[in-house]
């Protein structure tokens, strides 16, 4: 889902809002994250679909389909701390029994482009973004956001609402669209929930690895992150 910035009302042009966004960018780099206190795990994140080549990829913030209707990421790849990627594998692979396979739309993020998400966020949308005065979990490398793909059709499953949609239709325990729907949304949940992630209770696609207190806030890009040559299987 877009965001409405209500044009017809302020006469704001797209190439304005586009230079506003650049704009954004150029100065949450020059920013950087918060300080952080303590002791962290050294970061070890692993590309997923290199991890297990089963899970699909959905990249939306490497394409403009998305609430920016924007690409922020230079290259459509998913990564996650070692432990939270194995959980994961072992999560597809479980739901893979019962006919489903993973489908990832993001997994690390940067710092920077939590900054892009809040800074172009209405103020009664920001429970959807993370406050980057705080970091997000995904800058942590330990949040990932999916849903599933039948495997005998390779489509898409239904969920009650779209990925990324700001309204009550993506909170978890919505009582609303079809009973299929929201079948699948929880059969989603237990697979998880069994390998240590929680739900984000508003948006049915977000889950936390248990552990992700345990790793620092990271803003490297993407083409930034050092990987083994052969990921560890699960």
């Amino acid at each position: 889902m877009k965001i409405s910035y209500y044009g017809s009302k302020l006469n704001i042009s797209k190439l304005n809002i586009l230079f506003a966004l650049l704009l954004i960018s150029i100065v949450s780099s020059a920013q950087g994250p918060p300080k952080e206190d303590g002791t962290f795990r050294k970061p070890e994140l692993v590309e997923l679909n290199k991890l297990d080549s089963t899970i699909r990829l959905d990249i939306r913030y490497a394409t403009s389909d998305n609430f920016l209707g924007r690409p922020v990421y230079k290259q459509a790849r998913a990564f996650l701390q070692r432990p939270a990627a194995l959980a994961l594998a072992r999560a597809n692979q479980s739901l893979r029994k019962k006919g489903y396979g993973l489908i990832i739309h993001d997994g690390y993020r940067p710092w920077s482009v939590t900054k892009i998400f809040w800074d172009a966020t209405p103020a009664d949308k920001k429970e959807f973004v993370a406050d980057p005065s705080q970091g997000s979990r995904h800058n942590r490398g330990c949040a990932v956001d999916l849903s599933m793909f039948d495997l005998k059709t390779g489509k898409t499953v239904e969920m009650p609402s779209a990925y990324d949609e700001m309204s009550e239709r993506s909170h978890i325990n919505y009582q609303g669209g079809s009973a299929e729907a929201r079948r699948l949304r929880d059969l989603l949940r237990a697979a998880m929930q069994s390998e240590g992630f929680a739900v984000y209770e508003p948006e049915w696609w977000h889950y936390d690895y248990k552990d992700w207190k345990e790793y620092p806030i990271l803003n490297l890009s993407f083409s930034e992150i050092e990987t083994p040559a052969k990921a560890q299987k699960h």
